[in-house]
């Protein structure tokens, strides 16, 4: 959800949540000295077109910490592979056990998060000690991403700041203020394209699962074993549904409803972050740091109105930056994503209703990926947008926003105000081709689907949705609160999952953990 002309959707992975309690697990594992090369299974069939990549005989280096990493070369267009190709950055720790199962590729998200600083910085965060010691654990930038062949858009720090948290010039919702982000949105669109070229055109999940295919062969395993995040569901189920006979064992965790067209994901998400407020709010009314009074319904109120007047009277902050209601919203969701996060929005409300707004903004800025000095961490914002615009048809007409932002403060009324009107891939230079229908992925293995009851960014309800949609579709239900439910939320979960993993084990019936 981005400043008066983005709705960021689809959420922004569990390492941005993580990221605010300052996880940063880098555990040492033993690597040899010399590069290692890992061996490409003898009995791969694939096209004659394709087999100078599916041959590639990846060259592992010592990259710190314990870890190793290597570059692995795909097509930019699988149509076409004799055109240009693009570089993935993979990262891997080594298997301690010398009982080792295999690879196991993690996306912890997005789209746009970096697989490779998630198991470099977070590895503990990411997965089990149980499945350190039985798999490699391999992280991988997807195409657009990060250290791979990357989307790029600014040069400039401060135009993405422009982008992000530039307050509108015309009055919220009026015509001229659409028109001003339409504008925006295209002019956006173009400076990607002039940056990044035709690589802005293929960075769709069809291609990224496509390279998982690929990453899977030239890593030596016959089948993917596979755990995605949020996003990364949405990856894993695309691979299955392309390569079911190739599926190994899968966990997808805080799963996206593949059928779930751009609004209904927008409206789902609206709810789902009201109702995880509601829970805050109920938390909150117990403790003794809580800045609201009376009962929780009595808080929301309090948040609507505050809401209301940054809207109209914005807060400056010490930088000379502007607090609207955009960026506080981007600064609430943030800690919404956990709930051991939620005693950063006691802070976080307490500064602002008494007139500062330095707080609200480094939240925001973690969120968005920007760094204390005004530069950018990474690619990540640029990567949501251009991912999510080649795999969401939308339909940006007036008449359409209108009656969508009618849709959206009916069914959240609080929240769901402040994701309307999201116009970011208006004008974009690629159309979206997806068709946003089931999956189903005939004739693969099991799938593991994981579902927190409360999880604000990928609702129960799509995970209930994906696992049945799935012919081999198991859910393992979280009953709490909080994104994503695996290595973070209760022994129950992960005993199913890393059971599942490592022995195959499929769960009877929901455990309802």
């Amino acid at each position: 959800m981005r400043e008066r002309r983005t709705r960021r959707t689809l959420s922004a992975v569990a390492v941005a949540a993580a990221a605010v309690v300052g996880l940063s697990g880098c555990v040492s594992f033993f690597v040899p000295e010399e590069p290692s090369k890992t061996s490409v299974p003898t009995d791969e069939s694939v096209a004659p077109e394709l087999e100078a990549f599916y041959k590639q005989v990846l060259q592992w280096e010592n990259c710190g910490d314990g870890f190793q990493c290597a570059t692995a070369t795909a097509p930019l267009d699988w149509n076409e592979p004799e055109r240009e190709s693009i570089e993935l950055a993979l990262i891997r720790s080594v298997a301690k056990s010398s009982d080792r199962i295999g690879s196991l590729l993690v996306n912890p998200g997005g789209p746009g998060g970096s697989g490779y600083d998630f198991i470099h910085d977070s590895l503990d965060y990411a997965v089990s000690g149980n499945l350190i010691d039985r798999f490699d654990i391999v992280g991988f930038d997807p195409r657009g991403v990060g250290r791979s062949s990357a989307v790029s858009c600014y040069d400039d720090p401060a135009q993405m700041d422009r982008w992000l948290y530039e307050l509108p010039g015309n009055e919220f919702a009026s015509d001229a203020w659409i028109a001003e982000n339409k504008a925006s949105s295209a002019e956006f669109g173009q400076a990607c394209l002039d940056h990044t070229g035709d690589l802005l055109g293929f960075v769709d999940t069809n291609s990224a699962a496509r390279d998982l295919d690929l990453l899977r062969a030239i890593l030596g395993d016959k089948k993917l074993n596979y755990l995605g995040y949020s996003y990364g569901t949405l990856l894993g189920a695309t691979y299955a549904e392309l390569f079911p006979e190739k599926t190994g064992r899968l966990v997808l965790d805080g799963a996206i409803d593949p059928a779930t067209s751009e609004f209904d994901v927008t409206a789902t998400q609206a709810v789902g972050f009201e109702s995880a407020m509601m829970a805050y709010l109920e938390d909150c009314s117990t403790g003794r740091e809580c800045p609201f009074r009376g009962a929780p319904e009595q808080a929301m109120q309090t948040v609507n109105a505050l809401l209301q007047s940054l809207q109209a009277s914005p807060l400056r902050a010490s930088d000379g930056r502007m607090l609207g209601a955009s960026t506080m919203f981007t600064a609430i969701i943030l800690p919404l994503y956990s709930q051991e996060n939620w005693p950063y929005l006691n802070d976080l409300f307490a500064r602002v209703m008494s007139g500062e707004a330095d707080f609200a903004f480094a939240l925001a800025d973690s969120y968005n990926g920007r760094n204390p000095d005004g530069t950018y961490r990474d690619n990540s914002t640029e990567a949501f947008t251009a991912i999510n615009c080649l795999d969401y048809p939308i339909d940006s007409s007036v008449e359409t926003l209108r009656a969508q932002a009618a849709e959206l403060a009916k069914v959240a009324p609080v929240f769901g105000p402040l994701m309307s009107y999201g116009t970011s891939c208006d004008g974009w230079p690629f159309p979206a081709e997806r068709d946003r229908q089931e999956i189903h992925a005939s004739g693969s293995a099991p799938i593991l689907v994981v579902g927190t009851t409360n999880d604000p960014a990928t609702p129960y309800q799509w995970s209930v949705n994906l696992a049945d949609q799935l012919d081999e579709g198991h859910l393992v239900t979280y009953q709490g609160e909080g994104h994503t439910a695996y290595n973070k939320s209760n022994s129950c979960v992960n005993r199913a999952v890393d059971d599942f993993l490592i022995n195959g084990t499929v769960p009877s019936a929901d455990p309802m953990c």
